[in-house]
Parts: structure tokens; sequence; C-alpha cells
């Protein structure tokens, strides 16, 4: 599996609609809205290094509203946290 992250700069007017749209492409498996000089951190997660080359510039890169992209790939994982039990902090169950 390959994982890579992208740093993603959208027409402010519509980051909702351009963060729908990358998360809808095979092989992102996040989109985050961050603060900072960035608008929209999407990371993409594929089987082979040369899918990025089909995610990223050819479906990515098309989306309306998509300014420009920085692309890193990540070279080693040192966690294995679930993402899934992070994000569900304030939830509880039957209570």
């Amino acid at each position: 599996m390959v994982t890579a992250i992208v740093f993603i700069k959208a027409d402010v007017a519509r980051i909702p609609e351009v963060a729908e749209q990358v998360a809808a492409i095979e092989g992102v498996s996040e989109v985050y809205s961050v603060t900072g000089g960035l608008d929209l951190i999407a990371l993409v997660r594929v089987a082979r290094h040369d899918d990025l080359a089909t995610v990223i510039p050819e479906h990515v890169n098309r989306v309306p509203g998509v300014l420009s992209t920085e692309t890193h790939i990540a070279f080693r994982a040192y966690s294995s946290h679930d993402l899934e039990a992070a994000f569900s902090l304030g939830e509880t169950d039957g209570v």
C-alpha cells in the first residue's frame, strides 16, 4: 500500500464542494479542511506508486475549484492507531 498526503489549495467559495468531489475519487481515503496556508488535505492510499499518477493529476487536479496541489509520499508509518476510535472520543455507547 502506498500512501500520499496531498495538500490542496482551493477556490475559497467552493471548498465544501471541492472536498466532497475529492473524497469521492477512488483511492482517496480521507479529506480534511484545515487552517493555515492550505485549504484541504487528502490522504490517498493506492496499491502501487503508478496509481498515484492516475489519482492525483488525472482526478484530484481536475476537480473544478482545485487551484493547486502538493503531494508528499509517505515512506513508513510509525503508528497504527485506529483513526475511527480517535475521532469518536466524544461519543458514548449506550449512555
